[in-house]
């Protein structure tokens, strides 16, 4: 209720998010154990984890399930539906740029989707992906936040934070691309059609599982 009051979700915002276990799916993309040596820590750190989800559900872009989508097509349905994705994002999110370009070494790189989180102060930057997730993503990725890290961040900004939505990913590439103190680059699954309860619990169960490795 207190999320809800903060966010001042309308009665049929707020029937969606329970719906969609929107709580619960906040709380699976915790790291419990980062947050527990946080407490012990006098200098508070971002807590990104708190405003990454896993999964995304989807539902409102009204793709059938067994539609075939390039990932443009997804990137222009969440742009037509920018409302309800901001929803899905949580509190804090506005909306910066659409294939963000940036230039190395004479060749150009496109972002898919910038947000600016102002409740943490940083940039959150998304790329999206039909299949299933590989260490080549994150790493560019990585090359992304980096990037913003050097050159976009303005005086009073904290470090930005990458999320690679994908339709499928397996724990162990995330696990072992990324180092162990990573709390800037995140994958997660989304859903383009809203699951049932007994999926997202599935899901969820998954994640714990896989944390506890």
């Amino acid at each position: 209720m207190e999320e809800c009051a903060k966010a001042a979700w309308s009665v049929r915002q707020l029937e969606r998010q329970i719906n969609t276990m929107y709580y619960q799916r906040i709380l699976a993309s915790q790291d419990k154990i980062a947050v527990a040596n946080e407490i012990q820590t006098t200098e508070p750190k971002p807590e990104y984890e708190k405003i990454v989800k896993d999964p995304y559900v989807m539902e409102f872009l009204q793709i059938q399930p067994d539609t075939h989508v390039y990932e443009g097509d997804l990137e222009q349905a969440l742009i037509d539906h920018l409302q309800h994705f901001l929803l899905e994002l949580g509190r804090g999110f506005s909306f910066v740029a659409r294939q963000k370009r940036f230039t190395l070494d004479g060749q150009d790189f496109f972002i898919d989707l910038v947000f600016y989180n102002y409740i943490l102060k940083c940039f959150v930057l998304i790329d999206l992906k039909m299949g299933k997730l590989t260490h080549q993503d994150l790493g560019q990725m990585q090359m992304y936040v980096n990037y913003y890290t050097r050159e976009m961040m303005n005086e009073g900004d904290t470090q930005p934070i990458g999320i690679v939505l994908c339709a499928d990913k397996g724990d162990s590439i995330v696990k072992y691309t990324l180092p162990e103190d990573n709390h800037q680059i995140f994958a997660s699954k989304y859903f383009i059609y809203l699951p049932s309860e007994e999926e997202l619990k599935r899901e969820l169960n998954l994640k714990e599982f896989h944390k506890k490795e």
